[in-house]
C-alpha cells in the first residue's frame, strides 16, 4: 500500500467504504460506474467507462487488497472502494519466459489449475484464484500439452465459494 494511502488511513478512520463504483472485467481492465451507470444496469452488461489513465490504472493496482471476507477493494485513501469483478480477483497473463504475471504486474507462483464448463482455464497461484487471460490461451494450451498444469474440472458457479471471494460486494 502507498504511504500517502496509510497516512490517509491513521487521518481518517472512519471514511465509509464505496460500492459500485469500480469494476474489473475478465480481461484485467478497470471500470469507473457513476451513479447514471450503475442505474442502467448490472456489471458486466453494462461496464461503464474504461481507465486508461496509466497513472491511475498503477495507483488502483498498488493499492488493491482483500478483506476477511474476501471482498476485493482498491483502498482510496481512506475511502475503501470495493471491486465488482466479473470472473475473479486476478486475471493471468503468461508470459514467454514462461512466468505468470496478474494485471496488477505482480508474480504468481502457480499450485494448480482449474477448467470449466465453458472451456475457460483458471489457476490457483499463491496470490489466489485467477483467470488466464483470452490472450493467452495459446501458451496455456501448450503448458496443458506439457504437463506444467493438469487442469481439473469444475463448475464456475462454485468459484467464489471454493476460493474464497465475493464478486459483488454490498454493504
Amino acid at each position: 500500500m502507498d504511504p500517502i494511502v496509510e497516512a490517509a488511513l491513521k487521518k481518517w478512520p472512519n471514511v465509509p467504504h464505496c460500492y459500485g463504483w469500480l469494476a474489473l472485467d475478465a480481461r484485467g481492465d478497470w471500470y469507473m460506474r457513476d451513479e447514471r451507470i450503475q442505474h442502467a444496469g448490472p456489471f458486466p452488461d453494462v461496464k461503464g467507462s474504461r481507465i486508461n489513465h496509466d497513472k491511475l490504472r498503477a495507483f488502483i493496482e498498488r493499492n488493491y487488497a482483500s478483506d476477511e471476507a474476501g471482498c476485493w477493494f482498491f483502498q482510496n485513501g481512506p475511502q475503501r472502494v470495493y471491486v465488482e469483478l466479473e470472473a475473479t480477483p486476478w486475471i493471468w497473463r503468461l508470459q514467454p519466459d514462461g512466468r505468470v504475471l496478474s494485471h496488477t504486474g505482480a508474480t504468481a507462483a502457480v499450485q494448480s489449475s482449474w477448467l470449466d464448463e465453458a472451456g475457460r482455464l483458471y489457476l490457483l497461484a499463491d496470490l489466489g484464484l485467477g483467470l488466464v487471460h483470452t490472450a493467452d490461451m495459446g501458451p496455456a494450451a501448450d503448458a496443458v500439452e506439457q504437463g506444467r498444469w493438469t487442469p481439473q474440472e469444475f463448475r464456475s458457479d462454485e468459484l467464489p465459494q471454493r476460493f474464497g471471494f465475493v464478486r459483488r460486494p454490498s454493504p
